[in-house]
């Protein structure tokens, strides 16, 4: 079989064996980049283990350092070289399973124990010490029955349930020395090929995911091909850390969850009350602004209601038990459709009344397994920024365009000018005919390319009701979050027999639109602690500005500037305690407090205002007028206009 490797030159590759039989020619000819790690070829990575199926030729991409691809490469070795230093250093331990991940890998470890902060470091030196013996990866095909037997008698029950649910006759496995794993590969050659390694962190994940299944341990690590880029790297997690929003929650007093009250439940504190309603009070004025109408709905509702919706068939396991009320069952919330579509059905419709925007800041209680539940980015009740447009299919596009340009409003003002956009086409089951999707998912590109956004497109993985866009923001930290969603939607309509009376007098169907700019409030605020580090924009800040005096006799002068500020509609406390200044400061910058109004002796003799910013700058002797311009322009009219 011939073997074309681009830019390195054509080779004969003998049949049924492996791609590196191919070294020592590629040795003989030094290509320029060195010795490929992996190959890329169509959508799939070969390593040089791979015996290809037998064809005339293969056409191959090589891999290198600087490719991405080769990253998972390194990150799976990795992991199997864990794996090697778990059995090595507790053989009684068993093996789950160790993909590579996007930042790294991990590997699910069933032991008597978890696995300590010390255990970490020996596990650490142990790998480091599998790499310096530069073990060289050997890939072996096996029958099913002779897989079977040998994990059998390796006493790994956890392969030995993956291998049971294998369709295939034939199973691969990868050896290092005299440790054996099963795997698909890709590989490295040895394993002295992983270079920056760091092991990071233990937590429990149950096995395939499912509660009802056992609790191991899973081991998280990564991985890179130069030290500097680890390093880099874990430069970064400590700025994740730095930004935690759980941690800067807590100092800034933004919210509260209490394990008395349940987990998952947030309280919101006064101050992140305030970043609350000003978020909430800049949605209702947008959306009033454009079209829409705002309502109101329950927490609960007769659990037929979700029977009729198809919640109960689909989303059961993630909706919280019923409660029995006067021989009735009712549920708690998970989604706000419902009740919109009755709002849209309580009266009859014509084609002259669309579209018909309904929106609401809705509580929905959703059952998210505790092992998820994070902060404020994962949790049981929270409130979505929900809307539903009812439309005539001829205005599908320019709805789409409109919640677009919301979308985008929205994302630049809170400090997102970068999106990665997904159009998720038709999946294997869906209702609604293939027409009617093919317009659909028609409507959507058009509306993103009408906007100039450019986009993926996610093959199949619309939900079986219509197509959707899903927009993920970057973060300051080049971290992708998920938080716009919008959704064409042609089963509810249907299942709750929604009509609309046509210009030719006849019952139509219209269709409807779901969509959530921010995602959930809860969710969003954590976002936007961990993108500012707690330090939010002025207009965006609980408190604006704190007047802080030097000594008890510029009290009543700090009553008067005070006093002015707090007329001049912003947002502005005191800090008059017998304390010295410098700690004063201090305490107003471990709270983020954007301004410190100064009052001392000069001040006060002036009738002056001194100024000290968070970021240290500071502005002597200017008027108070001065100042509360300056606050104006950092307000949201302004910043919104």
């Amino acid at each position: 079989m011939r073997v074309y490797i681009k830019d390195i030159g054509e080779f004969e590759l003998p049949p049924n064996k492996p791609l590196k039989v191919l070294i020592p020619e590629l040795k003989k000819i030094k290509p320029p980049k060195g010795l490929p790690l992996a190959f890329k070829y169509d959508s799939n990575i070969l390593d040089w283990h791979t015996i290809p199926d037998q064809r005339e030729e293969l056409i191959l991409e090589p891999l290198y350092p600087e490719n991405k691809e080769s990253l998972e490469v390194l990150r799976h070795t990795a992991s199997h070289i864990l794996a090697q230093a778990v059995k090595e250093l507790y053989p009684e331990a068993k093996l789950g399973i160790g993909p590579a991940i996007e930042e790294g890998f991990y590997y699910d470890i069933a032991y008597k124990r978890p696995f300590t902060e010390e255990d970490l470091k020996e596990l650490e030196r142990k790998v480091k010490e599998i790499i310096k013996r530069n073990l060289p990866l050997e890939r072996k095909e096996l029958t099913k029955d002779e897989a079977i037997a040998l994990f059998q008698n390796l006493g790994e029950n956890f392969k030995l349930e993956l291998i049971q649910e294998f369709e295939d006759s034939k199973v691969s496995v990868y050896t290092q020395g005299d440790f054996i794993d099963l795997c698909k590969g890709p590989h490295l050659l040895s394993t002295g090929q992983v270079k920056a390694i760091k092991l990071l962190s233990v937590a429990g994940a149950y096995w395939r995911g499912d509660e009802r299944n056992p609790m191991l341990w899973r081991i998280y690590g990564t991985a890179f091909f130069r030290d500097e880029d680890l390093k880099a790297y874990l430069e970064h997690l400590e700025e994740v850390k730095r930004r935690d929003h759980r941690k800067l929650g807590k100092e800034l007093e933004l919210f509260l969850i209490e394990e008395d009250i349940g987990p998952g439940l947030v309280i919101w504190l006064p101050k992140g009350a305030t970043i609350r309603k000003i978020i909430e009070d800049l949605w209702k004025e947008e959306h009033i602004k454009r079209g829409y109408q705002i309502i109101y709905t329950p927490h609960i509702a007769r659990r037929d209601l979700w029977k009729t919706s198809g919640h109960l068939d689909f989303y059961a396991e993630n909706m919280f038990p019923p409660m029995e009320l006067e021989n009735r069952s009712y549920q708690l919330k998970p989604m706000n459709c419902p009740f919109h579509i009755y709002v849209y059905n309580h009266k009859r419709r014509s084609y002259r009344d669309f579209p018909i925007r309904l929106c609401e800041l809705g509580t929905v209680y959703r059952f998210e397994r505790s092992g998820v539940l994070h902060g404020l980015l994962r949790v049981r009740g929270f409130t979505q920024d929900d809307a539903h447009i009812f439309c005539r299919e001829d205005q599908l596009e320019e709805e789409l365009i409109k919640v677009l340009d919301l979308v985008i409003y929205f994302l630049k003002l809170f400090g997102f000018s970068e999106y990665q956009i997904y159009v998720s086409t038709r999946p294997e089951k869906f209702v609604g005919s293939p027409e009617i999707w093919d317009r659909a998912e028609s409507a959507l590109r058009q509306a993103l390319e009408q906007k100039g956004l450019s986009y993926e497109i996610d093959p199949g993985e619309g939900v079986f009701y219509g197509p959707k866009i899903d927009i993920k923001i970057k973060d300051v930290l080049g971290r992708f979050w998920q938080c716009s969603t919008i959704q064409v939607d042609f089963n509810l309509p249907e299942r709750f027999e929604l009509t609309y009376v046509g210009e030719d007098n006849q019952f139509h169907r219209p269709i409807m639109i779901h969509r959530a700019l921010l995602g959930s409030l809860e969710r969003f605020l954590g976002i936007l602690i961990e993108h500012y580090g707690g330090a939010f924009p002025v207009w965006l800040s609980p408190i604006q500005a704190r007047v802080l005096t030097v000594t008890d006799r510029n009290i009543p002068y700090g009553e008067e500037v005070y006093i002015k500020i707090k007329k001049a509609g912003f947002r502005v406390d005191t800090d008059f305690r017998s304390e010295k200044i410098n700690y004063k400061i201090r305490v107003a910058q471990l709270e983020k407090i954007p301004y410190m109004v100064i009052i001392g002796d000069r001040e006060v003799e002036k009738g002056l205002i001194s100024i000290r910013k968070r970021t240290g700058e500071v502005i002597n002797e200017l008027p108070l007028d001065e100042f509360l311009q300056t606050l104006h322009k950092e307000s949201i009219a302004s910043i919104s206009s």
